[in-house]
């Protein structure tokens, strides 16, 4: 097969170092195209990467430096948190903490004309249980009383406090105090769904 060496071999000089020239010019446009710019691309792909992962494990070290700072913080919060569960009771515990106020109320010499359930309100997290209370005896017990339940270690609110039949007993003075007493508890997780969708 004749690749036409021989007639390139008879051709001028200056023909055959165009021909030469053009040669190495395919050849290299070819390399480039095919070889050099696939791993040109591959490489810029790759410095992107490397930039990445660099910046990320410069966040993981920063991570990692804070790592003692945020296990105390960490650890701080499930105390707080605990602290706050011991504040507000759960649904089995409501029976027993509203029988606390009763107690405070008898100790601080007061008797219970009305102590009334009412239908809790469910919020977010937690529902409010409001009491309706009316209580008779002196100044003095009705302001231990309020004290007392100011003290318990579960959260108690007073509102709507309303005095009347005021009377002078000897050296006392006798009145009839009715207010609301509103406690909180938490919700269970079926319970904050059961709101939400009540929500919504």
């Amino acid at each position: 097969m004749d690749l036409g060496f021989d007639k390139i071999a008879k051709l001028p000089n200056k023909q055959k170092i165009i021909i030469l020239v053009a040669l190495l010019l395919a050849v290299a446009a070819l390399s480039f195209f095919f070889l050099i710019k696939p791993k040109y691309t591959e490489l810029n792909d790759l410095k992107v990467k490397l930039d990445t992962l660099q910046q990320q494990i410069q966040k993981d070290r920063q991570v990692a430096a804070n790592l003692p700072l945020l296990l105390k913080e960490y650890d701080k919060l499930n105390r707080e948190l605990a602290a706050a569960l011991t504040e507000l009771p759960n649904q089995k515990e409501i029976p027993a903490l509203l029988t606390s106020v009763t107690d405070e109320g008898k100790k601080a010499g007061l008797d219970f004309l009305v102590f009334k359930p009412g239908n809790e309100v469910k919020l977010d997290f937690y529902a409010s249980v409001p009491v309706d209370i009316t209580v008779a005896g002196s100044f003095k017990s009705v302001g231990d009383f309020f004290a007392a339940v100011g003290s318990l270690p579960r959260i108690v609110n007073i509102s709507n406090v309303n005095f009347s039949d005021i009377k002078s007993a000897g050296e006392r003075t006798v009145l009839k105090v009715t207010c609301l007493a509103t406690t909180f508890r938490f919700l269970d997780k079926k319970e904050q769904n059961d709101a939400k969708t009540v929500k919504k």
